[in-house]
């Protein structure tokens, strides 16, 4: 499902401070229609819970494995672990997210929470119903995630 912007019609915000879709998007939209796909809205929930901090990583086990191997030939795919419903003035998201250790997850889920609503209704002008957070796994710092080039061979 796509959102499509149709022509100027009066809507209803709770306290919300972003710009309506029609004023946004395209102010004048008695000359067409702006259409935002689905994928769109994911990446830039995808994007802003990146920039969260005491995020590791999005996604579910599978998922974390196929992003490594995209990442291996160049690509990276920014809506991993994010779903999304999109309605006509409206979007729900749905984020797994790996956590950084020791930050504690609340804060963490909280700020995916402002990150992602603010994104989506600054960027797409649609209101955000609800992003729920699923918190898949803890990422703990360790000698092991550090580069072993400073350590001599063993063998040769």
């Amino acid at each position: 499902m796509s959102n499509t912007t149709p022509a100027p019609v009066a809507t209803s915000r709770k306290a919300s401070t972003a710009t309506p879709t029609g004023e946004y998007l395209n102010a004048d939209t008695s000359h067409g229609t702006t259409t935002v796909d689905d994928g769109v809205v994911a990446k830039i929930a995808g994007i802003a819970a990146r920039e969260v901090p005491g995020v590791h990583d999005l996604g579910g086990g599978a998922a974390r494995a196929l992003g490594a191997l995209r990442q291996r030939v160049g690509q990276q795919d920014q809506s991993q672990g994010i779903s999304v419903e999109v309605g006509e003035t409206q979007a729900a998201v749905d984020v797994k997210v790996v956590a950084e250790y020791p930050i504690p997850l609340h804060h963490v889920a909280d700020g995916i929470r402002t990150a992602v609503t603010t994104a989506i209704e600054t960027l797409v002008g649609l209101e955000v119903t609800e992003v729920n957070v699923e918190i898949t796994d803890v990422h703990i710092p360790s000698e092991d995630d550090d580069n072993d080039d400073d350590q001599p061979s063993r063998v040769q």
